[in-house]
């Protein structure tokens, strides 16, 4: 079943493709304003199935989206014929698990890590630009949010250990 809509590039996928149905955030990266801010919200039921794992589980589990992602993105953006479409999402939900590694429970550090992801990958401080407008295929689609966690990541444990 392929998308029904008026962005040609769009109808090229299916969401009952697994893969595209993965780079598509679960269909969150198909809204018409802001897809990266929705995939971002569509990466936290899996954060809260994950959040209770032990470290090494969390952190196996969060290494695996994003090699994975490597792969997802890419083809994607291949089955599409764009490098990096904003409906292509999956990085922003390995972005946000990586924001989230150790972080304490409770809501305030899930939308603080939250808030912070998104300032990373809206922003894009160097070298994450950098490497947005240089690396190309999956692993460029994939590596500036992956960045843009790991900074979010160090600043949400600077907040933590600031707040004692």
């Amino acid at each position: 079943m392929k998308l029904l809509s008026t962005d040609p590039v769009l109808s090229k996928l299916s969401l009952t493709h697994p893969i595209h149905f993965l780079a598509l955030g679960f269909g969150s990266g198909l809204a018409a304003k802001a897809p990266g801010t929705f995939g971002t919200i569509a990466a936290i039921p899996l954060y809260l199935l994950m959040m209770n794992l032990s470290l090494p589980w969390y952190l196996g589990l969060t290494l695996l989206s994003v090699i994975a992602g490597f792969y997802i993105c890419d083809k994607a953006s291949k089955d599409m014929g764009v490098h990096d479409h904003g409906a292509i999402v999956w990085d922003e939900v390995a972005g946000l698990l990586i924001t989230l590694i150790a972080a304490p429970a409770g809501w305030l550090w899930l939308a603080v890590g939250f808030g912070l992801f998104r300032f990373f990958d809206i922003l894009k401080p160097w070298p994450i630009k950098w490497l947005d407008a240089k690396v190309h295929g999956g692993f460029g689609i994939m590596i500036d949010d992956v960045l843009a966690g790991v900074f979010a990541c160090l600043c949400l444990h600077g907040l933590v250990y600031l707040a004692g």
